[in-house]
């Protein structure tokens, strides 16, 4: 299980600038200690927490955009699975 001292250290390595994910939940919404102790206990990891959405973006300055390598990927994930992996981590 996991303490609330856990996921307030946790919660202070994370930047608060981050981008939110499909979840649309920034860092600082995350204050749900009970959620991540059931979901240990019940020892079930919702697939919601393991969503995500792609943002492709163009590189600058390609002369072509034909091939994938002109294109940087970012994924963003849902902020509470993100969250609760990082307690899991330590």
């Amino acid at each position: 299980m996991f303490s609330k001292q856990e996921l307030i250290d946790a919660l202070e390595k994370c930047n608060n600038s981050s981008a939110p994910g499909p979840d649309k939940l920034t860092w600082s919404h995350i204050k749900f200690v009970d959620i991540a102790n059931l979901c240990i206990g019940l020892g079930h990891w919702p697939s919601h927490f393991k969503t995500s959405n792609m943002i492709v973006i163009p590189k600058p300055n390609k002369s072509t955009y034909d091939s994938p390598k002109s294109y940087q990927l970012i994924v963003l994930l849902n902020m509470i699975g993100k969250l609760f992996e990082k307690i899991i981590e330590e």
